[in-house]
């Protein structure tokens, strides 16, 4: 039996203050808030702990042992917060075609469905290599990110909906996921995580990622490679031991590994 929502636990993991109105404003806030916070890792996959979406191991990984997760982890935290607000969503399972090497990828992403007086929107917690604000449903659809990309939705012959990121004004449109509106049983997002978290030599599975969106920006680890971009700024450096790894993932990601945590990501 699922145990019931902490909201107020929750919350407080997000950094806010009171649970907000289950309307636009209220779920970007949330979104926001959540993808400030709660960074994306997939360290248990390096460490070989695998990756489970039971409702109660998340809520106590992600927020109360402060931890990160991948998109499976953190969609399904986040549409657990939205009905405990109030909202009305559902999730969706999505291609991603960022960095996509087969001709058809498979649905590794998952994404939230809310309805709102009657509206539908897209609201995404748990896309690591960009933050996309919640959209409406619909041809056109176009939304600014806090690091100045813009993103738009548009319909797809072929896949539905596909999502586009557009770094800054006059770059290029590239594709981040498409997706469908069928329905998504808890099943079906079982086995695309289990895909996702042991498939072999694919991006999970062979990096170590952490990644946490900024106000104005995004930082990251790959591996040893630190970067951080905030406003105009941009730092790049590739981390040279495994204590300033621990600490750096500590002081900018919030996540406390120990010393044999970091020794067994193998990156020293």
């Amino acid at each position: 039996m699922t145990p019931p929502f902490d909201l107020d636990a929750y919350l407080a993991r997000i950094a806010t203050k009171a649970p907000p109105a289950a309307d636009a404003d209220g779920l970007a806030a949330i979104q926001r808030g959540q993808r400030l916070t709660i960074p994306f890792e997939n360290l248990d996959v390096t460490l070989g702990r695998g990756i489970s979406i039971d409702p109660a191991h998340v809520f106590d990984k992600l927020v109360h042992r402060r931890r990160g997760g991948y998109c499976f982890e953190q969609n399904s935290l986040f549409l657990r917060a939205l009905h405990a607000l109030g909202f009305e969503a559902r999730p969706l399972l999505a291609r991603v075609w960022l960095m996509a090497t087969e001709e058809t990828p498979p649905r590794t992403h998952t994404l939230n469905l809310v309805r709102i007086d009657g509206q539908d929107w897209i609201a995404d917690a748990g896309f690591g290599g960009s933050y996309t604000p919640p959209m409406p449903l619909a041809d056109g659809s176009a939304a600014t990110a806090p690091d100045g990309a813009t993103f738009r939705l548009s319909r797809h012959e072929r896949h539905d909906w596909m999502l586009e990121r557009q770094s800054e004004p006059g770059a290029d449109w590239h594709p981040q996921y498409s997706f469908t509106l069928d329905e998504v049983a808890p099943s079906d997002l079982e086995m695309a995580n289990h895909w996702t978290a042991t498939r072999p030599d694919t991006r999970f599975t062979t990096l170590t990622i952490v990644s946490l969106c900024l106000p104005t920006g995004f930082a990251a680890l790959t591996d040893r490679h630190y970067s951080r971009r905030a406003g105009d700024q941009a730092v790049e450096a590739d981390i040279e031991s495994a204590k300033a790894y621990r600490l750096r993932l500590n002081f900018v990601f919030g996540i406390a590994l120990d010393e044999v945590e970091v020794n067994g990501l193998g990156l020293y």
